[in-house]
């Protein structure tokens, strides 16, 4: 035998014909007890109607747009039973029908005239027992959550989108901030098919996840107002900071980075460059610790040829390179460069300083070619001459990896007898986790460490 039970408006404070913007099901669902039937939307608050039993949805009294109040049914629920229903509905109906009853008996015994300050006392409890209510059902379980995020709180509130919390949720499922999306409900609310039709947009008009574009949704920078804090000046950014700007925050959200951390042992490397210092000036260069490690980092490549490889932008292939061209990143007045090193592997140690040296002037003074800055395999970023233990670079892109260098620093090293000191140099490896996994960079590190504490192996 089968019972019927009648899900109706619960109290919803003092409001009355609320609108309905939202229905969750649909005739002949079956549906568990608390689940949500329909989103209801007041002038204050958004919030959900439980069902009070569980069964089959066999008629749905109401739908999108339509306005209730308090008591009146939503839908009716039939489930299988003994003839009069399970203990836990029966109790609920009764306490739902003796709560209806107290109210219209208060509501009739009610003084018809109340001085002012009753009635405002009367309006504050009213307000408490809706607020009550808001976080408790009938059985005094817990309700979901409010319909904005706890995060959106300290936010002015004409800030906050306008949804449902079932859109608020899809959309976080969706990773889709709602202050992007164009609302086409009343008042500028975010239904279910805006947010799937925004979402559709983004694909369409971007790349697949995973490639460039990403159909990322990133809320836009805060707008303050700084000069109400005290005194400010505005200065316009470089044209190379605008032009590097948007390719970073590229590479920085579409590229999965990782960076391995390792020390290598440059004490034999550091005498050696230092004992050649004659040859350097008389060849009309200087010999720098990044000549060794764009060498160190060539060897790399030949042994890890998936270092020197580009992902396509479909995603679907790598096209692995045959030659060794090596960015190298220069500080400038104007901002960050990168001029490339062609062939690297075909270059002697003063040949790569001769070139260094030449293309880092150009790069400090704003000559180098669009051809000096493109075609390169890896890039190295050096920060040793200035200081700091280690960063994480970011890669540039369609490069898969980037190596960091920082600051050479004298450390006791236990040699197996005794702790001796030993220059060690921070190294700093970013790379694309898409192309490269962590046991890989691991062994590209190790390895840079390898022929960097003995530069006679880069002969090898």
């Amino acid at each position: 035998m089968t019972t019927r039970t009648e899900i109706r408006v619960p109290d919803i404070g003092d409001f009355e014909k609320v609108p309905i913007i939202e229905v969750l099901v649909a005739e002949g669902d079956t549906i568990e007890r608390e689940q949500s039937l329909v989103t209801l939307e007041s002038d204050k608050a958004t919030m959900e109607v439980p069902s009070t039993a569980a069964g089959k949805l066999v008629e749905l009294k109401v739908s999108e747009g339509d306005e209730v109040s308090e008591g009146d049914v939503i839908g009716v629920v039939e489930a299988e039973g003994n003839g009069s229903g399970s203990d836990e509905d029966r109790d609920s109906e009764k306490k739902q029908k003796s709560e209806e009853k107290k109210a219209a008996e208060e509501q009739q015994e009610s003084p018809k005239e109340d001085t002012p300050g009753k009635g405002r006392e009367r309006e504050k409890a009213s307000k408490r027992e809706s607020g009550a209510a808001a976080s408790k059902d009938a059985d005094g379980k817990d309700l979901p959550p409010p319909p904005v995020p706890f995060t959106e709180m300290g936010r002015d509130p004409s800030s906050i989108p306008h949804a449902s919390p079932t859109v608020r949720k899809l959309g976080r499922e969706l990773g889709v901030d709602l202050a992007n999306v164009q609302g086409s409900g009343d008042r500028g609310r975010i239904t279910a098919d805006d947010l799937k039709q925004h979402v559709k947009q983004r694909m369409e008009s971007g790349a697949p996840p995973g490639t460039a574009g990403g159909g990322l949704d990133i809320a836009g920078p805060p707008k303050v107002d700084f000069a109400k804090f005290g005194e400010v000046e505005e200065k316009p950014l470089s044209r190379i900071q605008k032009i590097s700007g948007p390719n970073l925050h590229r590479n920085w959200v579409t590229i999965p980075h990782v960076t391995q951390f390792d020390e290598a042992d440059i004490t034999e490397m550091e005498a050696f460059r230092k004992a050649s210092k004659a040859e350097a000036e008389e060849a009309g260069t200087k010999m720098t610790p990044l000549v060794f490690l764009i060498k160190a980092v060539v060897a790399g490549l030949k042994r890890f040829p998936k270092f020197n490889t580009s992902l396509t932008p479909d995603g679907e292939s790598l096209v692995w390179k045959k030659y060794f061209h090596i960015g190298v990143a220069v500080d400038t007045p104007n901002g960050l460069m990168v001029p490339v090193i062609r062939d690297a592997d075909s270059r002697s140690l003063l040949e790569l300083a001769q070139d260094l040296t030449e293309l880092s002037g150009k790069a400090r003074d704003g000559k180098l070619s669009r051809e000096e800055m493109q075609g390169g395999c890896i890039s190295i970023s050096s920060l040793g001459g200035i200081g700091g233990t280690a960063f994480t670079p970011i890669i540039n892109a369609p490069e898969v990896a980037i190596l960091g260098v920082s600051k050479a620093e004298t450390k006791p090293v236990w040699n197996g007898e005794e702790f001796a000191p030993r220059l060690m140099l921070p190294l700093s490896l970013s790379y694309d986790h898409r192309v490269i996994d962590g046991a890989d960079a691991a062994r590209f590190t190790q390895y840079l460490c390898h022929v960097l504490g003995d530069v006679r192996r880069l002969m090898l």
